[in-house]
């Protein structure tokens, strides 16, 4: 590390040893957490946004940073055209005003609108369409670039085709709010799709006769699996059991919705209303719709449940990276960053509690 703090090199430390100035004393240093799947927050719903957003969306980036997120997928749940390409021209005016203390905003997260009907969720099923070619150029000609992340079911006609053509535009495709079975989910796994969308949640379940989605994942051995950990969408005994099994698969995601940071109640949300309770959000007819627990919040839910906060960590900093990129190396994510820009994590032992606060 030189004298502005910046990281020039990675080896173990000694027991005691210093660094920015104190012993580390076993504790961990990370990259910030990245989202690659967050639908908004403070209110704003990413599908709902206009240029007259632009404030809150910049108070939700800075909120965001604070919360140890340096970067998210801004996720658009199934809406309509001119709804999604308004929200993206706000999100691409708003990436011209980033800054250092600021979570940046990646390319999209589109969760829809090539779904099943019958795992659609919180999805409005009046914006759903068939995966075909005219409909894919009518989301995202000619803004290919902001897309990163597409979320569909691979089981529809027409989904496998698309599959191919989204991999050739480097946008990585997820498999959900899918009927799909182990078998079609290989097939998907084959032509591309490389990550389940909310694991559990929107598609078969994992079961001894049927391995669905989740198996084929776990088959594979190289799918990410994402995962909300606020202990509703999925039970904390099937997350353990999970990361027992792989663990380098598991990417955290917070789906976190509007009242992400406000105070529990009842709100607005696609033209229907949400009622937030302890970190989970649920339309008014019970179907859950997202999360408010943040990222880190979820990471430390992990290290918990687990009792394993390396991989909590890995989950929630470095995993999700890799889907991004997976050529970077592990040093790639910290050398040349300055310990501001970096997070230092500390286990209670006493309590089996993982904290983290930034590096420096």
């Amino acid at each position: 590390m030189d004298d502005e703090d910046i990281l020039l090199a990675i080896n173990p430390m000694e027991h005691g040893s210093a660094l920015a100035g104190e012993s580390w004393q076993g504790d961990w240093l990370s990259p910030m957490g990245l989202d690659l799947q967050m639908n908004g927050g403070l209110g704003l719903a990413f599908p709902e946004l206009t240029f007259d957003d632009l404030p809150k969306l910049f108070e939700l980036l800075d909120r965001l940073w604070l919360d140890g997120v340096e970067a998210i997928c801004p996720t658009f749940v199934t809406c309509d055209l001119a709804s999604l390409h308004l929200g993206l021209s706000v999100l691409r005016e708003a990436r011209k005003n980033s800054s250092k203390q600021r979570c940046k905003l990646l390319g999209a997260h589109l969760e829809g609108p090539f779904l099943s009907e019958n795992r659609k969720g919180a999805h409005n099923s009046k914006y759903l369409r068939s995966p075909t070619f005219s409909a894919l150029d009518d989301l995202i000609g000619g803004i290919e670039d902001d897309i990163d992340l597409f979320t569909l079911a691979p089981e529809l006609n027409g989904s496998l085709d698309l599959i191919k053509r989204l991999n050739s535009l480097n946008v990585v495709v997820c498999l959900g709010h899918s009927s799909a079975n182990d078998k079609e989910s290989k097939l998907a796994f084959a032509d591309g799709v490389r990550m389940l969308t909310h694991a559990f949640n929107a598609m078969p379940g994992l079961q001894h006769r049927s391995p669905g989605p989740i198996g084929a994942a776990l088959h594979d051995g190289d799918i990410a699996i994402g995962l909300i950990a606020d202990g509703v969408h999925v039970h904390p005994h099937i997350v353990s059991f999970l990361q027992r099994l792989a663990a380098r698969q598991l990417v955290l995601v917070s789906d976190a919705i509007s009242p992400y940071g406000l105070n529990d109640g009842r709100y607005k949300w696609d033209k229907r209303t949400v009622l937030s309770e302890n970190g989970s959000c649920w339309l008014e007819d019970g179907t859950l719709a997202g999360s408010t627990v943040p990222l880190l919040d979820a990471c430390k839910n992990l290290s918990r449940w687990t009792r394993n906060p390396t991989s909590a960590i890995w989950s929630a900093t470095i995993a999700p990276r890799l889907v991004l990129d997976r050529e970077q190396k592990f040093d790639n994510y910290l050398l040349g960053r300055p310990l501001n820009e970096l997070l230092r994590w500390t286990m209670n032992t006493q309590h089996d509690e993982l904290s983290w606060h930034q590096a420096a």
